[in-house]
């Protein structure tokens, strides 16, 4: 069973970064998985920000966090990573980390997602 625990979310001021982390367990090195990051604010939809696929490490990124957010993993401490530069106050959210059983990476539906954390706060004030 995949279990997947988030941590380094806070509150930080317009133009700072943050670096959030996705522990992982349960994954098999044998399979292939994409991973995802999620943000979902208050009264909106959740929208996967970036996404990279175990097998090539290749990745994916929504268009608004384009050049300031780095998605990547390491391989030996199995964790997940988004490192997020520039912040607005529209990227106030809560970020989740989430995995799938795939080929490819290009899936943003949240639906398709079988495995996800518990979530971690990201506050980003003006």
């Amino acid at each position: 069973q995949v279990q997947l625990v988030e941590s380094g979310g806070g509150a930080v001021q317009a133009g700072e970064s943050l670096t959030l982390s996705c522990a992982a367990s349960g994954t098999s090195v044998y399979n292939r998985y994409c991973m995802g990051w999620f943000r979902q604010a208050p009264g909106k939809e959740r929208e996967r920000v970036a996404g990279i696929y175990t097998a090539d490490s290749s990745t994916f990124y929504r268009d608004s966090v384009k050049g300031r957010f780095t998605i990547s993993r390491d391989k030996n401490k199995n964790t997940l990573y988004l490192q997020m530069s520039n912040l607005k106050p529209e990227d106030t959210a809560m970020y989740y980390c989430a995995s799938r059983l795939a080929y490819g990476c290009r899936e943003v539906d949240p639906v398709m997602y079988t495995h996800w954390g518990q979530g971690t706060q990201v506050t980003v004030s003006s």
